[in-house]
């Protein structure tokens, strides 16, 4: 999962609801099982996403809110590379154009890098429908030597500003009409403060690759896997949370407080 809003400049506007996408059901799922961190955090200051992705333009401040507890199926803040440099939401958990079951997507919450440009159901959004999926920072959950449950930490930038997950996205159409937009993150092997975690990571691309991944153009395997690396250690840092974020529906501030 993943969570947002955090470190937000006085006098930033969070009234805003939650978008309905489409008629696809929310399922509440577990998180990313054993592939990578399982919620996230997102929707944070409108101010300051404006400013990390400057050259985007974000839905209106009244269609989103900070989100501390993100989990898959739910609605995520991304930029497709669709050529109109804009965020708008995709549900969590990818249905390929081609899919005959949305439920597809509770398999494909993650994509792993190391098989992207060969698995029949990411090969061909690697090539052509890539994404920011934005957040400021996710969850993963350690084992503690002697416990019987795990301890969740919050993972972020050290400078507390917002990143992105490299994505995938794609369009699946319903027997009803509907236009289902889905995504999935891509995930590495871990970096140094990770692999004290867990022994995966989402794929985090630093800034100066933005312009490359959303490239609308089609682009070759060669191109882009030497973008699907751990991201720096030296720029995150982690720590410890309330077990109250293992249940998506707690959805607030007090799910990134230090335990």
């Amino acid at each position: 999962r993943f969570a947002g809003a955090r470190g937000c400049d006085e006098g930033d506007d969070f009234a805003g609801v939650e978008r309905q996408v489409g008629a696809f059901q929310h399922r509440q799922l577990a998180g990313l099982g054993a592939e990578a961190a399982g919620h996230a955090a997102q929707f944070q200051c409108v101010r300051r996403s404006r400013r990390a992705f400057i050259h985007c333009a974000a839905p209106p401040p009244d269609q989103f809110a900070p989100r501390f507890n993100i989990a898959p199926s739910q609605p995520v803040l991304a930029i497709p590379n669709n050529g109109k440099n804009k965020a708008d939401f995709f549900l969590w958990g990818l249905i390929p154009s081609w899919a005959k079951d949305p439920g597809i997507a509770n398999k494909l919450i993650n994509a792993r890098g190391e098989t992207i440009a060969e698995k029949p159901s990411f090969r061909g959004g690697f090539k052509y429908k890539r994404c920011l999926i934005l957040a400021d920072g996710f969850y993963e959950w350690k084992v503690q030597e002697g416990a019987k449950t795990k301890t969740p930490y919050f993972i972020h930038m050290k400078d507390r500003q917002p990143f992105a997950f490299a994505g995938l996205w794609d369009e699946w159409h319903s027997p009803d009409g509907n236009t289902i937009r889905t995504c999935t993150i891509i995930t590495t092997e871990p970096n140094e403060l990770m692999a004290t975690l867990h022994n995966r990571m989402p794929v985090i691309l630093d800034k100066n690759n933005y312009a490359a991944w959303l490239d609308a153009a089609p682009q070759t395997p060669e191109s882009l896997l030497p973008l699907i690396q751990p991201f720096s250690a030296d720029r995150m840092a982690a720590y410890p949370v309330s077990t109250m974020v293992n249940s998506p529906g707690n959805d607030r501030a007090e799910c990134i407080v230090p335990a």
